[in-house]
């Protein structure tokens, strides 16, 4: 299996588990990614999802170009996958709860791309990002679309048609990553944060999520009425009164998610 699925409590680890390739992304690698998304999302017992790279060197190099382009053990000579791409979240992959990337080594190209869909970025010291394709006549065409609405215009574009590589260190300070640790502490910082997130009302979280993604690209005046209409929705709920409750009583509060 190309894509590891760990769950521990109301979280799960999904690992890209091609270390001999630096975890890029192959048409069955892309496939089973956007299952175990698919999965991470109708389970109601989930809350979080970290995405993660096998080994220290790659969260993810992006596509195999040795497989798109070049002639495949196989035998098969470019495969032609793009409708297959599904792993992008946030294109056409919607994912409605939280997912944390944790970076751990290369996250370049589609690698990038892939950490850009997810909500949080948390970045191994040792991690480097980066837009290379360009550099062989390609397009980083989703992070085109994303990275701009991230971080500032200018360095966007830098990086976007140099195909330069940056470190860990410089993708904090432009906003990709909003946490830089040592290697050692990614792992269990990334599980800190959806610790985190698990304590908080799960039907408040994937709403605020919702919201957030969708003001990206909708209109203020629209953003605001589905604003209104999401929030009379969740006011309703049994979680929404059991916070303020719990508030009142000084004690946690205990969300079921109804």
């Amino acid at each position: 299996m190309a894509i590891r699925y760990d769950i521990d409590s109301n979280i799960v680890t999904i690992t890209i588990n091609r270390p001999e390739a630096m975890n890029a992304m192959d048409r069955d690698t892309s496939r089973e990614l956007a299952e175990a998304f698919e999965d991470f999302d109708q389970d109601e017992g989930l809350l979080v999802a970290i995405l993660t790279g096998a080994g220290d060197k790659a969260f993810s190099a992006g596509a195999d170009l040795k497989k798109m382009y070049g002639r495949a053990e196989d035998g098969n000579i470019r495969e032609v996958w793009d409708r297959d791409r599904q792993w992008r979240l946030g294109q056409r992959l919607h994912v409605w709860k939280p997912v944390i990337a944790a970076v751990n080594g290369y996250c370049l190209a589609g690698g990038l791309e892939l950490a850009m869909g997810c909500d949080i970025r948390i970045a191994s010291e040792t991690a480097t990002f980066g837009c290379p394709e360009v550099r062989w006549g390609i397009l980083h065409g989703y992070g085109a679309l994303r990275l701009p609405k991230t971080i500032p215009l200018s360095a966007a574009m830098e990086l976007l048609l140099t195909g330069d590589r940056i470190s860990a260190a410089e993708a904090y300070r432009l906003g990709i990553v909003s946490r830089v640790v040592p290697p050692t502490e990614l792992m269990p910082t990334a599980r800190q944060v959806a610790d985190k997130i698990c304590a908080n009302g799960p039907l408040a979280v994937r709403v605020t999520k919702e919201l957030a993604w969708r003001g990206l690209e909708t209109p203020l005046e629209e953003a605001l009425r589905l604003y209104t209409a999401l929030g009379a929705l969740v006011r309703a709920t049994e979680d929404a009164h059991e916070g303020p409750r719990a508030f009142a009583e000084k004690r946690q509060p205990r969300f079921t998610g109804r």
